[in-house]
């Protein structure tokens, strides 16, 4: 069993910027895909970015490309969402994600586990 934890999540101002981390509390965690999915009230989960476990390979979601920036630091079993230039339509709350096959990708189902959530609110 591997345990997410996300933090890092606030309010903040259109045009701002906020940084969220994921621990997972396992070593292997260097092995896996990573993922960061978001939920807004009413909405279904939409994916974010995601990368692979030796972090060459990353996507973002054309909703989030040249704001947002995923990256990982294996040596401390941590994923970071860089996020830039936030706007109102970025309010939810924000899941980290784990692939166990190490490839990430834009689909809830590739992943294995899940972190409860952390709120990210964008007020114009």
């Amino acid at each position: 069993q591997v345990q997410l934890v996300e933090s890092g999540g606030g309010s903040v101002q259109a045009g701002g910027s906020l940084r969220l981390s994921c621990g997972a509390s396992r070593r292997a965690y260097s092995l896996y895909g990573m993922g960061w999915f978001r939920q807004a009230p009413g909405k279904d989960r939409e994916f974010v970015a995601s990368i692979s476990w030796s972090g060459v390979t990353s996507y973002n979601a054309d909703s989030v490309k040249g704001r947002f920036t995923i990256s990982r630091e294996n040596a401390e079993n941590t994923v970071y969402l860089e996020m830039n230039s936030l706007k109102p339509e970025d309010t939810a709350v924000y899941y980290c994600a784990a692939d166990v096959h190490g490839l990430g990708g834009d689909s809830r189902a590739q992943y294995d586990y899940w972190g409860q959530g952390t709120q990210v609110t964008v007020s114009s």
